[in-house]
């Protein structure tokens, strides 16, 4: 696209490393202990020479990390396939990481953003706002379940909100995009995150093609992951509206067979899956009992451009994850 700012994919390290910021925040933890030791650090400069000197700061423990690097590498053999992950256990800080910086097409995947943007966005009081579109809109966007049987009335804002996410419509998401700005909406919504990787470009269906080493409607699996781990924040999406955002997300039936049949039993799963050609993608909250949820990110394009996508490699490709955070 034309005036396109072109963009290098962050280092998924350093996008985590903002996203246990954001977790630790939730989680509680305050910065009173770095304002108190600056206050320290002052007064100390102007002690006398023969004060005792200040203890130096502990340094910071590395976050753990797991590694499931040969499952994951054999499961790209098996299904002649690339995959990309990025996991974050909110708990621990323990990252899995696979190829987490390399670009993979979102395709409808991005749709969760789109309805954060939304709720982010958009008051309430004008949520129950009703669109109407046409029945030429509907054939243009392609997969459309719901918006395709309410043509002569229209649907709420937040109807469509929903739909695009719970039921991956593509007409809910074009007239959500056309509320908060378009795709170049949705793009500063996501720098507003602090991802300045994903290129939102496109609307549906065309958000869907990958050319050849075009960036665009790209992501990668770090950048998304601490995007969903930035909408755990406040300070990003209040808390009525990250429960809704998450209700959408959940019984989503078009995800029945990708991370939730990958998750150990017992453990739920609230996500948003994507699929065009080759591209097969779940991004996802996870909860083990008892635990605090894990925020995953399944990316995977096969290699053959002429191939069909997989849902078992998601599934598996889970699998393998979540076993080392169990």
């Amino acid at each position: 696209m034309a005036g396109m700012r072109r963009r290098t994919a962050t280092p998924t390290a350093a996008v985590l490393a903002s996203a246990a910021i954001v977790v630790a925040g939730v989680t509680g933890c305050t910065t009173g202990a770095t304002q108190g030791d600056a206050g320290e650090a002052t007064r100390a400069s102007s002690a006398p020479a023969s004060a005792t000197p200040a203890t130096p700061a502990p340094t910071a423990t590395p976050a753990p990390t797991a590694d499931a690097s040969a499952a994951l590498g054999a499961l790209e053999t098996e299904f002649d396939a690339r995959v990309g992950v990025s996991a974050l256990d909110t708990g621990s800080g323990t990252t899995l990481d696979y190829r987490a910086d390399e670009r993979f097409g979102y395709a409808s995947t991005i749709k969760v953003f789109a309805a954060a943007a939304f709720l982010q966005q958009v008051p309430a009081d004008q949520r129950d706002e009703v669109v109407t579109w046409t029945t030429a809109d509907v054939s243009a966007a392609g997969y459309s379940p719901v918006t395709s049987q309410y043509v002569d009335e229209g649907m709420s804002l937040s109807s469509l909100a929903e739909a695009a996410v719970r039921q991956s419509d593509n007409t809910a998401l074009n007239l959500v995009l056309d509320r908060i700005g378009g795709p170049a909406g949705l793009d500063e919504a996501l720098e507003q995150l602090g991802d300045s990787t994903t290129e939102v470009v496109n609307r549906e269906p065309d958000l869907n093609t990958i050319e050849p080493g075009s960036t665009d409607d790209t992501t990668t699996p770090g950048a998304f992951t601490a995007d969903l781990a930035a909408l755990a924040s406040e300070e990003n999406l209040a808390p009525v509206d990250r429960a809704l955002l998450l209700d959408w997300a959940s019984g989503n039936a078009t995800g029945d067979t990708l991370v939730r049949a990958g998750a150990p039993e017992g453990w739920t799963v609230v996500d948003k899956s994507g699929g065009a050609g080759g591209i097969r993608n779940d991004v996802a909250v996870v909860t083990p009992p008892g635990r605090d949820p894990i925020v995953l990110t399944v990316l995977t394009t096969k290699n053959d451009p002429e191939a069909a996508y997989d849902d078992a490699l998601v599934a598996r490709v889970a699998a393998a994850v979540l076993a080392e955070f169990g």
